[in-house]
């Protein structure tokens, strides 16, 4: 059953500042709930049985920083080992990525791992990476933990939560997290216009309806 628990605050219409446009990428493991985190941080909705992406699908949401609005271009990339050589394609010139693992599952862990040495290797230089450790929710079947986590993040300068896209726990938070984190400098933003919407018509369009705000939670 969908609901609105955690959605992000819609936009004041009164927001100053510039905007700056990035594009993210989500990659992991098939069945980690990569599609219901991005379903959770755009429309606010949870669906206990998600369909498997296939290739990718893109969204977009935007969330407010004191002057600034970040608008995130999301790539959601099907996990399936078929369609990993199509990765490349959503990864390349992306300024953020969110690789997602499943706390109770510790071969996906060790699939993150995997990815995160792939945008370190191929990726852009400056990408900004986050590690989701998802289903947080399952904590009782736990069987990734959660300083083993903690000490590969920090080993490797990711950006780490534990999240959980059925409760919305820290899924507003670890978007937000990446907005602070990315360049907003006028430069950057160019670039990051230029380099917006490349493969738009090679995937499964599901941009999300409206462009709601969470600078607070």
């Amino acid at each position: 059953m969908a609901t609105r628990t955690g959605a992000p605050r819609p936009a004041n219409s009164g927001t100053q500042g510039k905007i700056c446009q990035f594009k993210l990428v989500l990659l992991g493991e098939s069945a980690v709930g990569k599609s219901s985190l991005v379903l959770r941080f755009v429309k606010g909705q949870f669906h206990e049985y998600q369909e498997s992406t296939i290739g990718a699908a893109f969204l977009t949401q935007t969330v407010c920083l004191q002057d600034t609005t970040v608008k995130f271009e999301i790539w959601d990339t099907a996990g399936q080992e078929r369609y990993h050589s199509l990765a490349p394609m959503y990864y390349r010139g992306a300024q953020a990525a969110i690789v997602v693992y499943d706390i109770t599952n510790q071969d996906t862990f060790a699939r993150a791992k995997t990815w995160v040495k792939e945008l370190q290797r191929q990726a852009s230089p400056n990408i900004v990476i986050a590690l989701a450790g998802n289903k947080a929710d399952l904590s009782n079947k736990r069987m990734v933990e959660h300083d083993d986590a903690v000490s590969y993040a920090e080993e490797n300068g990711l950006l780490f939560m534990e999240t959980s896209a059925k409760t919305a726990m820290h899924v507003n938070d670890i978007f937000l997290a990446i907005a602070e984190k990315l360049p907003k400098n006028e430069a950057g933003a160019s670039a990051n216009r230029q380099s917006a919407g490349v493969g738009l018509t090679a995937t499964d369009n599901r941009e999300g309806s409206g462009k709601p705000c969470c600078g607070s939670n």
